[in-house]
């Protein structure tokens, strides 16, 4: 599995632009939604922030503690590009701190403070993309 790294897929996951999570429900079928992410490539790290009860966190629940697999992709007209990866629900307030300030860096402003939020994580080991 390949892990891009180069200068311009980087760039165009530090632009202001939302993506799409993908999980699978229980009976199988994907749930598309879109989401806010933030990558850290030296941790080949992506981070969602949702609301606890959410169907995604529900997901990524559901496969059990080692996680399951998702797909975040983002799209700006001609250019894409896409993270896979197993993801895990971090809900220490510490993960939760991290990933807001990440956000406010990667979008330009604080999320709303919100309790029943978490952090979906994902060990990206995959990606692909046109730039």
């Amino acid at each position: 599995m390949a892990v891009q790294h180069d200068v311009e897929f980087l760039a165009f996951w530090r632009e202001h632009h939302y993506s799409t999570l993908t999980t699978l429900r229980p009976d199988g079928t994907p749930h598309v939604v879109p989401v806010s992410v933030t990558y850290d490539p030296a941790a080949r790290t992506a981070r969602v922030m949702a609301r606890r009860g959410s169907r995604k966190v529900r997901n990524v629940l559901a496969a059990g503690p080692e996680g399951t697999r998702v797909a975040l992709c983002q799209v700006d007209r001609g250019r894409w590009a896409t993270l896979e990866g197993r993801a895990v629900i971090r809900t220490d307030p510490g993960a939760v701190t991290d990933a807001e300030d990440r956000y406010a860096t990667r979008y330009g402003r604080r999320p709303v403070p919100n309790p029943e939020r978490v952090v979906i994580e994902v060990a990206v080991d995959r990606t692909m993309g046109r730039l």
